[in-house]
């Protein structure tokens, strides 16, 4: 096989697996959804407060990297949860002009229950995995995020 032949190959592989990576993410977070719809939240909300729970106090442009959302994704929901009681704002103590994160004490508790839940529903859809091969494909995911960057 010649060395045109190989890199075509190679690339319509990488074709395929970006296709198959792509639909496989969009019907996990749909799954994920529609289990968390139980306890009335979205996937990215309850990563959003469960980021604030565990970082608090923090910055929303440290809360959106963490979460690996734009920041006006991230203003819009803390937003919500600012409404609903679940996440407070308050100033810096050591420059007034930043201001903080941190979750209220029932943030706290829906924290715990929306993670139970996401943890719960992510061990359902990957139950078809063996433990070696969650832990492998865990870290090539996270090699391929490291790859491309923030």
């Amino acid at each position: 096989m010649s060395s045109s032949a190989r890199d075509s190959d190679s690339r319509q592989q990488a074709a395929e697996l970006a296709d198959a990576f792509g639909r496989a993410g969009k019907t996990l977070v749909r799954a994920l959804d529609e289990r968390l719809g139980d306890q009335g939240v979205s996937t990215p909300r309850s990563k959003v407060l469960f980021e604030v729970n565990r970082c608090g106090p923090v910055r929303l442009t440290d809360l959106a990297r963490a979460v690996g959302i734009t920041q006006g994704t991230a203003s819009t929901l803390i937003d919500a949860l600012v409404r609903e009681g679940l996440v407070e704002r308050f100033a810096d103590d050591s420059d007034r002009r930043v201001t903080l994160l941190q979750t209220t004490a029932t943030g706290r508790r829906q924290a715990e229950t929306w993670a139970t839940a996401y943890t719960a529903a992510a061990h359902e859809l990957f139950s078809i995995l063996s433990g070696k091969e969650q832990l492998v494909l865990t870290e090539l995911l996270h090699r391929l995020a490291d790859s491309v960057g923030d």
